[in-house]
């Protein structure tokens, strides 16, 4: 399977997709929110092995 990002241009595309979908030829997932920068932080820490202290942050 392949992942590719589209940006629509035109409302007449959309339709096309939903009938690919429709079809089970494609699946449209909803794009996540690129605003959520919180919730990326989260999911950054979370990888993190290890913690660092606020004093060694501060000096960096």
């Amino acid at each position: 399977m392949e992942t590719i990002q589209i940006d629509i241009l035109n409302p007449k595309a959309k339709k096309l997709l939903r009938n690919l979908a429709d079809l089970n030829l494609i699946k449209i997932n909803k794009a996540p929110n690129k605003t959520d920068f919180s919730s990326l932080l989260k999911k950054l820490r979370t990888k993190s092995t290890e913690d660092f202290p606020l004093d060694e942050i501060t000096i960096e």
